[in-house]
């Protein structure tokens, strides 16, 4: 072994090896960074609108004028639905489903203090909730009932009813202790919930109460288990096809555009992440190609020795292990440092969005550093593979 160290130190080429351990660094970490990147953008609007996931439009039909005064109906008919949803832009299709019976609500928040009002309620598939909670669920019988609010409709409290007639904020955990009076009423019969703020919708710009608890009210109370949807909410597979854009004109329907621009810039950011590692994973390809390049010209100069030493009897699989050791190192320490520039470039983005979004939980890296393992694993054994493959040439040509 001794022996193969000295042949290999004579020739080797101290410009080849730097190329090939700068350019692995570079793809490797650009890889890393981009992943890491990713996890966590995506961890920033995880509780608001699943970003970096699905995108989501809420469709309506277009209230016009003409509408109002010949009284058609906004709600969609099943052929409509079926339509829409077989559109090649188009994942999925759900429909909101509305209460049909009446809805009273009423809280105490101090002795001076109390809200009464009516309002309603509807539902939507539970795969299109973006709020995930254990307590979201109603078993038939039950007089508790979850909700998810709007999370605009406390910001329109706290900055605009609240504060014009001096009234205590209330935050997401307030709200979420407080137990609602729930009335509901239809086909003469009236009961008493009590109703549990379980989360807010960044998604769902209504007030939300699960599928089957929806199903149950509305046979009860008023004798038809469903209505025909006015709204519906629909899963996309690529926000900036002009198709989206078009149908919506096409057939008279509308959506937030706001909600159309976001899921772009997502859409736009997804991609441009993805080229990102992918310009990483090309220059780790070069840099593995640099690499094999070196090692073979450092073989093929010592092929002559080399065939002497498997002459006297060292096998080609100790003969190889020098180099393996070598490349294996190069690689491992190449990680090594990437991950450490990795973690240095995402405390300067961090601290930007921790600036932005205060609640901001930070996800772990060990995704990223299992990403970074694995690719390791792969370059090392390719590496192995290609020297013993060579070394094995030389051992054959012997004879």
């Amino acid at each position: 072994m001794n022996l193969v160290w000295k042949l290999l130190r004579q020739h080797i080429s101290i410009p080849q090896f730097a190329g090939f351990f700068f350019a692995n660094l570079v793809g490797m970490t650009i890889i890393l960074l981009g992943l890491q990147f990713y996890t966590d953008t995506q961890a920033i609007y995880q509780s608001e609108d699943s970003f970096m996931k699905a995108d989501y439009l809420i469709v309506n039909k277009r209230i016009s004028s003409m509408t109002t005064i010949t009284g058609k109906s906004s709600a969609f008919t099943l052929p409509e639905v079926q339509d829409l949803d077989q559109q090649e832009f188009v994942e999925r299709v759900g429909l909101f489903t509305s209460s049909a019976y009446d809805v009273k609500a009423s809280f105490r928040l101090d002795e001076k203090t109390s809200f009464s009002t009516e309002m309603f309620f509807e539902s939507v598939p539970d795969e299109f909730v973006d709020v995930k909670s254990d307590d979201w669920g109603y078993q038939q019988g039950s007089r508790e009932v979850p909700i998810i609010l709007p999370r605009n409709y406390l910001d329109l409290y706290n900055f605009g009813y609240a504060q014009s007639r001096n009234m205590p904020k209330l935050s997401e955990g307030i709200l979420g202790a407080i137990r609602l009076k729930i009335e509901l009423s239809g086909g003469g019969v009236r009961d008493e919930y009590e109703g549990r703020i379980v989360g807010f919708s960044s998604r769902l710009n209504t007030i939300l109460v699960p599928q089957d608890f929806m199903d149950w009210a509305n046979e009860y109370y008023a004798g038809t288990k469903t209505k025909s949807p006015t709204r519906l909410i629909v899963e996309v597979n690529n926000p900036t096809d002009d198709r989206i854009t078009s149908y919506l004109q096409d057939n008279d329907y509308e959506t937030d555009q706001d909600k159309l621009d976001a899921s772009k810039q997502t859409f736009l950011l997804r991609i441009i992440v993805g080229i990102v590692m992918g310009v990483g994973l090309v220059i780790s390809i070069l840099s593995f190609y640099i690499l094999m390049l070196s090692v073979y010209l450092l073989v093929e100069k010592n092929s002559t020795k080399l065939e002497n030493l498997l002459l006297i009897g060292y096998s080609p699989a100790r003969v190889s292990m020098p180099y393996q050791l070598l490349t294996i190192g190069l690689n491992v320490l190449v990680l090594a440092i990437a991950i450490v520039a990795m973690l240095a470039v995402r405390n300067v983005y961090l601290e930007m969005f921790e600036s932005f979004f205060p609640d901001f939980e930070t996800p772990g890296i060990m995704t990223t550093l299992l990403a970074g393992v694995c690719l390791l694993v792969v370059v090392s054994i390719l590496n192995v593979i290609a020297i013993k493959s060579k070394v094995m040439s030389i051992w054959k040509r012997k004879d």
